[in-house]
Parts: structure tokens; C-alpha cells; sequence
């Protein structure tokens, strides 16, 4: 059995400009679609959003329904093993947070999972 350095492990998962802000927009539990994520990002390109989204679900963090209607649409959503870990991001946002507030700047995001 190869052993796998944890937080490298993390990194692969979440590691990037994109992927920890898709699962805060991905936190309320109600499916989005691609359209409405990337809205809330802002100024991601759809190569990179679709590439992120893509990343995270064969990481088994974020799941994709295709619907198959007129007109077409598919949605996304948080996997159990995406919300397990919320409590980890939640963490770690409530510490950037702090860490922002003493450098003197304001944290705003409004897709953050720590509550101000």
C-alpha cells in the first residue's frame, strides 16, 4: 500500500484559485447550475470553470445531474464527501479571516462559509 502524504492530498483536491470557492457557492445544499456558479465567480473562463468542475467531481466532492429536457441543463451539487468537508473550509476561512482582520484589511467574500 503507497502511503500518501495527507496534505498533499488536500492540495490535489482543493488546490488552485477555483475549487475552495465553488464548494462555498456549492455549501447551501441546493443544486446550481453552471450558468448561476459562474455568475457568482465573476471572472472565470469557462475553460477554467468547466475543468474545475470537472476536477472536483472525479474527486468525488462535487456531482453532476443532466437533464435531459428541452431545454437541456445540468446541475451541480456537493457529494456527502464534499460536505464532509465543510467543517474543514469553515475552519480554515474563520482563520484567513482573523489573519486579515489583523493585517488591517476587510474580509468581505460573498461566498465565504464563515458567518460575520
Amino acid at each position: 500500500m503507497d502511503s500518501v502524504c495527507p496534505l498533499r492530498y488536500l492540495t490535489e483536491i482543493f488546490g488552485g484559485k477555483w475549487k475552495m470557492p465553488i464548494i462555498c457557492i456549492l455549501a447551501d445544499q441546493k443544486p446550481k447550475r453552471y450558468s448561476v456558479i459562474k455568475r457568482r465567480l465573476g471572472d472565470i473562463t469557462n475553460m477554467m470553470l468547466s475543468q474545475s468542475l470537472k476536477e472536483l467531481e472525479a474527486a468525488g466532492m462535487v456531482s453532476r445531474t443532466q437533464y435531459n429536457e428541452i431545454p437541456p441543463h445540468v446541475e451541480y451539487s456537493l457529494t456527502d464527501k464534499g460536505r464532509g468537508a465543510l467543517p474543514m473550509l469553515t475552519a480554515a476561512a474563520q482563520w484567513a479571516q482573523h489573519e486579515l482582520s489583523d493585517s488591517g484589511l476587510t474580509p468581505h467574500c460573498g461566498e465565504c462559509l464563515t458567518t460575520t
